[in-house]
């Protein structure tokens, strides 16, 4: 018979058997579940770790930005070298207020009554009476030929005119296209005559007639000092023993503007002689002011040197003698209309006779 005992112990393990295959069945869930919260928190700091390092990269980007706008104000360590550059820029800018200054009281002054004088050979006794430039052009040489066998000296009797204190040159610039047959022509006849004065910043052509007035007068005043500088066209015949007497008696003199004093008609119509294309300015009577006739004039020095210092900023106009003349108003020139420097048909061509 069985016991009590063995009954009981039969109940539990009957009991007991279901209990423990549902165990096994909620550690399997329980051990699926967490690979999946490992990989959830794994994507958790990774997400952490990259925005961190995405926050690193823009702070260390800001404060590169902050350092380069700032390393411009961080005081700099100068060598004494560079100490001593500074204090020789500084000078140097004083220098040239000083010099600015000084540039606006002559222009105040209009560059006449000053005491400055071109540079002057220490071993030249006297000053010279006179610069002559007579025009020239390229296809002028039997002109000028024909001038050295009349009122024009040559070769030692030039040289001797000179040691009296005239100087006559034929005045003629460069050719457009620089160093070919027509400049190197020029070239070899000065070589032989000694007597031209070659504008080298000008170029001989026509329609830069106007500007070769500034070119002859500055360059005649660097290389001479002479009481007066005179402009001669190569188509007249000059009387030189007049012209020089007639300077003789007026050595000493300032603001001189001499010559043949004319005025005329403006040409505004293009293609016609003479034609004026800044014609408007001169007003509806289309006349042109009071000038010296192109084909003799005289600048005294200080007049000359007013056209060197101010070339840059001188209007030009269509012919020459006009530009001169519009220059010679701006300044306190004494205007000299003498007979004997008019060329006119009436007298051959012949200019300062007595």
């Amino acid at each position: 018979m069985e016991t009590l005992a063995s009954a009981m112990r039969r109940e539990n393990r009957r009991f007991k058997a279901p209990s423990s295959s549902s165990a096994s069945a909620g550690s399997s869930v329980a051990s699926g579940r967490v690979p999946l919260v490992m990989a959830f928190l794994s994507c958790l700091a990774w997400l952490y770790v990259a925005g961190r390092l995405w926050q690193d990269a823009q702070t260390r980007a800001i404060l590169s930005g902050l350092l380069e706008k700032n390393s411009g104000n961080l005081p700099k360590v100068l060598s004494v070298e560079d100490k001593l550059r500074t204090l020789g820029c500084k000078e140097i800018g004083r220098k040239i207020v000083e010099a600015e200054m000084d540039l606006t009281k002559a222009k105040s002054e209009g560059y006449l009554w000053g005491n400055r004088t071109a540079a002057v050979d220490p071993e030249k006794k006297q000053q010279l009476l006179a610069v002559i430039g007579v025009y020239t052009g390229f296809g002028s040489r039997l002109k000028r030929n024909v001038f050295r066998g009349s009122w024009m000296p040559r070769d030692d009797a030039l040289k001797k005119l000179e040691e009296k204190g005239v100087v006559i040159r034929f005045v003629i610039g460069r050719s457009a296209n620089r160093g070919d047959s027509l400049d190197h022509h020029i070239d070899d006849e000065n070589q032989r005559t000694k007597d031209f004065l070659i504008l080298e910043s000008h170029e001989e052509a026509a329609e830069e007639l106007p500007s070769k007035a500034k070119f002859f007068f500055s360059t005649a005043v660097e290389t001479w000092d002479a009481e007066f500088y005179v402009k001669v066209e190569d188509n007249i015949n000059l009387d030189l023993a007049g012209l020089i007497e007639m300077l003789e008696g007026r050595r000493g003199s300032q603001g001189l503007y001499m010559g043949c004093m004319k005025s005329g008609v403006v040409v505004s119509d293009e293609g016609q002689q003479w034609y004026e294309p800044e014609w408007w300015k001169f007003g509806d009577s289309k006349t042109y002011f009071r000038h010296a006739s192109g084909s003799l004039f005289i600048l005294s020095k200080n007049l000359a040197r007013y056209i060197n210092i101010n070339s840059a900023s001188l209007q030009s106009y269509a012919h020459d003698d006009i530009s001169v003349g519009s220059w010679m108003m701006g300044v306190n020139a004494t205007y000299v209309d003498d007979d004997r420097l008019c060329c006119s048909s009436s007298r051959q061509g012949r200019c300062s006779t007595n």
